[in-house]
């Protein structure tokens, strides 16, 4: 079992990351990896980072999901 420790490790690792690559990494279930996720932002040990509107192909604005692939990543506070 995945514990909020391993969570917290992996994501000062990756220094930014979202749930769902978190959850690759670690081999847990993403609602499992997210809520843990939002249990270190309430405890103000990380942050959430907003997407923003770029993406590595450049074609979002114009894509049929629209923005349903920006997603929100989360790192550390220092």
């Amino acid at each position: 079992m995945t514990t909020l420790i391993q969570v917290r490790d992996s994501l000062a690792l990756a220094g930014r990351a979202d749930a769902r690559q978190l959850s690759l990494q670690l081999n847990a279930p993403q609602p499992l990896v997210q809520a843990m996720l939002e249990r270190l932002v309430a405890m103000r040990k990380a942050e959430t980072v907003e997407a923003d509107d770029s993406c590595l192909s450049g074609s979002c604005k114009s894509c049929a999901e629209g923005k349903k692939c920006l997603t929100v990543s989360y790192s550390l506070i220092r």
